[in-house]
């Protein structure tokens, strides 16, 4: 790996690093005391790390459960995971993709500074995933490497600057103020959750809010609620999946015990991705008032999605469940259709699922959660499977995006360039 394709993929690739380094450029600008740049830089990335470590554990369970209910009811097929898509066009196409994402960061400076989008996207990560599907798109429409770098960037730092504005008008609902947004290139399905939810349900009767008779009214606490929720989740895709193989998984840990850890796991990962939200919102907002009076005026951060998980934690579960219940449907209905069958993987129908219905809940109540996230759920169905011809073209199998952001952009690029190539 070259020197720059470690600088931007442990540097500008770390959303924890590129807040920190927002949060210290805010101090500075703000004249701070030295101790109180270095606590706010500090705690800062530590909230970020927090809740990114809650966020490993959830995965790593969801992972567990992915491969306990792949094997228990047999599902083959495309694995619809932006870390696979990425890491086989890094390997492809790794220096392309690096110098892609650092000019797509420069440009959402630039645009934020000049325009009036003025989201700062510090979510590394998905910088990162959008950079690679837009070298993939470019390097499919045999664009040479200047081109895709020059071209590439551009669209980056406008994506990064305009989707979040997409989203913004129910984040205010979900937040109550406007001092955040959405860093999560889902932002087109999050939109069209809140306005679902706008139709079919009304923000008071909020998940938060439901009134669960007798003995229900144990899953009004979070933690229990999910823990006993997922507990079933768990247990089925054990049983489906057999003695041997749960054993074989789980290291030897019997497998009836498994299941349990795994779904206690899972809820610990929740607690903690909401401690760490909160202690970052505590630092961010404050820290970021530096570049949005002096350098970016009125800017603020776009940041990932779990940011929004405190403020409605059921509706999170909610949200998971419903689009999850969406992309089994969408899976076997390909299968009948002979498309490439896209697989529900757990781990991104959890975040985006959770929330789509956060989004949902914020203009519908539980209502708009669960129809809202039911119908994100089919959209990250969908968008893979209308890409994945594209993606396989140029050898990246077995594999796509899901973000109905990418898709977008990676769909309505590809066939604008294959317009231009027929007319030259």
């Amino acid at each position: 790996m070259s020197f720059l394709e470690v600088i931007v993929y442990d540097l500008l690739g770390s959303a924890a690093i590129l807040v920190g380094l927002m949060a210290f450029i805010g101090l500075v600008l703000q004249k701070s005391p030295v101790d109180e740049v270095i606590t706010g830089t500090i705690k800062t990335i530590v909230g970020f790390l927090v809740f990114g470590i809650g966020s490993g554990a959830a995965a790593s369970a969801l992972n567990s459960f992915q491969e306990m209910f792949a094997s228990g009811f047999g599902l083959e097929g495309v694995l619809p995971l932006a870390e696979a898509v990425t890491a086989l066009a890094q390997e492809k196409f790794g220096t392309v993709v690096s110098l892609v994402m650092v000019l797509g960061f420069a440009m959402n400076l630039v645009v934020a500074r000049i325009t009036p989008f003025k989201n700062i996207f510090l979510t590394g990560q998905h910088n990162l995933y959008l950079a690679a599907l837009l070298t993939v798109i470019l390097k499919a429409l045999d664009a040479n490497n200047t081109v895709i770098i020059i071209l590439g960037g551009v669209i980056l730092g406008i994506s990064a600057a305009v989707f979040p504005a997409i989203a913004q008008p129910t984040m205010r609902k979900i937040t109550g103020h406007d001092e955040i947004a959405m860093g999560h290139y889902v932002t087109v399905g999050y939109a069209l959750s809140g306005w679902i939810g706008s139709k079919v349900g009304n923000p008071e009767d909020s998940t938060e809010n439901l009134k669960l008779p007798g003995w229900l009214s144990i899953f009004k606490d979070y933690i229990v609620g999910v823990g006993l929720t997922m507990l079933i989740f768990y247990y089925v895709a054990a049983i489906a999946a057999g003695k041997e193989t749960v054993e074989n998984l789980s290291g030897g840990v019997n497998w009836l015990v498994y299941p349990l850890f795994q779904s206690l796991n899972f809820s610990a990962g929740l607690y903690v991705i909401i401690t760490g939200v909160r202690l970052l919102l505590g630092e961010i907002v404050t820290a970021f008032e530096g570049i949005s009076s002096k350098l970016i005026p009125n800017s603020r951060p776009a940041l990932d999605c779990p940011v929004v998980f405190p403020y409605a934690p059921t509706a999170t579960v909610i949200g998971f469940l419903s689009a999850y219940a969406a992309g089994l449907i969408m899976m076997f209905i390909f299968g009948m259709l002979e498309m490439p069958v896209i697989i529900p993987v757990a781990v991104p129908y959890f975040f985006i699922g959770a929330t789509a219905g956060v989004f949902g809940n914020a203009t519908g109540g539980w209502k708009g959660a669960v129809v809202g996230s039911f119908v994100v759920g089919i959209l990250i169905a969908v968008g893979p499977a209308i890409i994945y011809p594209i993606m396989a073209d140029i050898g990246l199998q077995g594999t796509a995006f899901p973000e109905t952001d990418f898709n977008i952009v990676g769909f309505i690029l590809y066939y604008i360039g294959k317009f231009f190539q027929g007319i030259f």
